[in-house]
């Protein structure tokens, strides 16, 4: 049974950090693209940054040099740190696993980011 599991959401003031962690289990996680997608109210999923298996980075733009995405293979985990923090980055964060049409899905976590 595969098994995104993702933690480290919650509240903070616009400037602050959050780190987010996925742990996997239940795939090869070391041959999956892995990613965090997130999702604000009224607006559609979308990708905030991505880790390919051969550890190749992409950001959305809004992001870039704010947040860094990471794996440890030996962990199963991926990591998404987040810095200065702004209100618009108020979303549930989804961790995502992907191997050519596969996805799967974490259950997602809150992030709030106050003003």
């Amino acid at each position: 049974q595969v098994q995104l599991v993702e933690s480290g959401g919650g509240l903070v003031q616009a400037g602050g950090s959050l780190r987010l962690s996925c742990a996997a289990s239940g795939i090869l996680f070391r041959v999956y693209a892995m990613g965090w997608y997130r999702q604000a109210p009224g607006k559609q999923r979308e990708l905030v940054a991505s880790i390919g298996s051969d550890g190749s980075t992409k950001y959305e733009d809004s992001v870039k040099g704010r947040f860094t995405i990471s794996r440890d293979n030996a962990k199963n985990t991926v990591i998404l740190q987040m810095n200065s923090l702004k209100p618009e980055d108020t979303a549930v964060y989804y961790c995502n696993a992907a191997l050519g049409y596969t996805n799967y899905w974490g259950q997602g976590t809150q992030v709030t980011v106050s003003s």
